[in-house]
């Protein structure tokens, strides 16, 4: 009788943290939708891409490789919503699959660009020396260039391919993360908790990653989401100019190549179609950005 009153106590407290933790999260959703709403629009544009993209098998009325010989640029109409490009495919089809293509390069690349640029700014906050003048020569090499040189640059030594051009994207976010992880993790290790974590026996690894890393998760985060739109940009500069994914795969960026000067008085949806995709995607990207740095920055979140 009592192991099971026991187990209903400890059932009831369950319950009631998750019931907390979900009123924690809606509350903080609430407050952020109320304080920054332009936040909110932006996390509007991207959740509508992210369902784009991972319904696209459902939502897309054609095959966006498979091509009809008879509906060479045909306007946009009921049977095609955009339209279709010279090849007779469907472009509203195609800018459901280049979501995809865009959402894979942008995540994939931000998140193993972000990354590699947190564990090189702590690492390079930690040991300080000769390993924090090495890695930090390294960052300003990589960051005296533009990133599309250092995209362009890469994926041309590579070669194309949706590989290719994440390892291309992936390369020049690194530098400017680590720069802007390594300036707060300077303060957190000269914080006196870590030297006595440094006393007790604790490795490097160890205060890195459970000491110094979290602290500076605000930062990474926000860049994180910066660099995602800018990364979609990237992909689809990089495959307008051919460097990047190849047909027949469906990419925003091959879309605007395909559209050519020849097809911009005949078909003028094959540019307007990608082009409104794209500015759409980085617009989304960069206000939800902004705002998420408003709001985890303290610095801005008192002023």
């Amino acid at each position: 009788m009592t192991a099971d009153v026991s187990d209903a106590e400890d059932l009831a407290r369950r319950r009631f943290a998750e019931d907390t933790r979900s009123r924690r999260w809606a509350g903080a959703v609430g407050t952020f939708i109320r304080q920054r709403p332009v936040g909110a629009a932006g996390a509007v544009l991207i959740v509508l891409m992210i369902l784009a993209a991972v319904f696209a098998d459902l939502i897309a009325p054609y095959d966006p490789e498979q091509g009809e010989f008879l509906d060479l640029l045909l306007p946009p109409s009921a049977e095609h919503l955009v339209g279709t490009d010279p090849f007779g495919r469907d472009v509203f089809s195609r800018l459901l699959y280049g979501s995809r293509t865009a959402l894979t390069v942008g995540f994939v690349s931000s998140l193993v660009g972000s990354t590699l640029g947190l564990i090189l700014g702590v690492a390079g906050a930690y040991f300080g020396g000769k390993i924090d003048q090495i890695i930090q020569r390294l960052m300003d090499v990589l960051i005296s260039f533009p990133l599309i040189v250092i995209a362009i640059a890469v994926v041309a030594a590579l070669g194309p391919g949706t590989t290719n051009v994440i390892a291309a994207v992936t390369v020049p976010v690194i530098p400017r993360v680590a720069r802007v992880v390594r300036a707060s993790a300077l303060s957190i290790v000269a914080m006196p908790y870590i030297e006595a974590t440094r006393s007790v026996g604790s490795g490097a690894l160890r205060i890195m990653f459970s000491h110094i890393a979290p602290n500076v998760f605000a930062p990474y985060l926000i860049m994180l989401t910066a660099f995602l739109g800018q990364a979609i940009l990237l992909e689809a500069s990089l495959s307008f100019l051919g460097l990047g994914v190849v047909e027949p795969t469906a990419s925003w960026g091959l879309m605007l190549r395909g559209a050519g000067m020849q097809f911009l008085e005949r078909a003028p949806w094959l540019a307007i179609a990608p082009g409104v995709a794209i500015s759409m995607a980085v617009f989304g990207f960069n206000l939800f950005g902004d705002s998420l740095r408003d709001a985890l920055d303290p610095r801005l979140r008192t002023a």
